[in-house]
């Protein structure tokens, strides 16, 4: 899995521009910029940049996400999610870390993906010390 590049220095591959429409998959491998309008499921180990413009329905499975347009349906993301402000997200995000600004309206369900331990794995580690 590659790490995300440092959105200055990378060179965008693929864009999606305001007033375009698109509905399907979309995979890639390299950083992508999307501003327009798309409905499907999208796809990569790489980073994701989501306009202001931009208004995304269905799944985004990527190593990082960074969205400022609207959203609505599931997010999974190995490292990172930052959702910058004027960003409006209904659904799920699960990631490992997340960045929210003010001004940015979500509503749904976050999932932090971790080291951290559940109530369970607590309990049954003292029990074992014992």
């Amino acid at each position: 899995m590659k790490k995300p590049v440092a959105i200055d220095k990378a060179d965008i591959k693929a864009f999606l521009g305001p007033g375009s429409r698109f509905e399907g998959k979309l995979s890639f491998d390299e950083l992508v910029r999307l501003d327009g309008v798309f409905s499907g499921e999208i796809c990569s180990s790489d980073t994701l940049i989501v306009g202001e413009t931009a208004e995304i329905d269905g799944s985004i499975e990527v190593g990082a996400l960074i969205l400022s347009g609207r959203f609505k349906g599931g997010i999974k993301a190995s490292t990172l999610v930052e959702l910058r402000a004027p960003a409006q997200v209904e659904g799920t995000i699960e990631a490992a870390s997340l960045k929210i600004e003010e001004k940015v309206v979500f509503n749904g369900e976050i999932k932090m993906s971790g080291t951290t331990k559940t109530p369970v794995e607590i309990k049954k580690s003292e029990e074992k010390k014992k």
